[in-house]
């Protein structure tokens, strides 16, 4: 079966493109959600999708250490596992609430 299309591009084209955009958007120093992300990007309720695709995401200019979870947890990171990833939103001034959770 053939992928859904929007216009010209597939639907998880454009979703690629969308979130990857929307994720470059967060400045250093802060986090989204990956429920924020997929709204932004015009997948509302793609939580999980955004999870999938930066569980995939090596482009260094896509800063896929600054989505985290709903509940402020750092989720996964595939550059060293969320103590790095906790480490690196630290080192960006980040606020934490507790050793593992940023302040939302």
């Amino acid at each position: 079966m053939a992928k859904p299309r929007i216009g010209k591009k597939s639907v998880s084209t454009k979703f690629r493109e969308r979130v990857r955009q929307a994720v470059r958007a967060i400045p250093e120093g802060r986090v989204m959600t990956y429920g924020t992300v997929a709204g932004k990007a015009g997948f509302p309720g793609a939580a999980r999708a955004v999870g999938s695709l930066m569980k995939g995401n090596y482009d260094e200019a896509i800063p896929c250490h600054r989505v985290v979870r709903a509940d402020g947890k750092m989720g996964g990171y595939n550059r060293g596992g969320s103590r790095q990833k906790a480490l690196l939103l630290r080192k960006e001034g980040v606020p934490f609430i507790s050793t593992d959770r940023v302040k939302l």
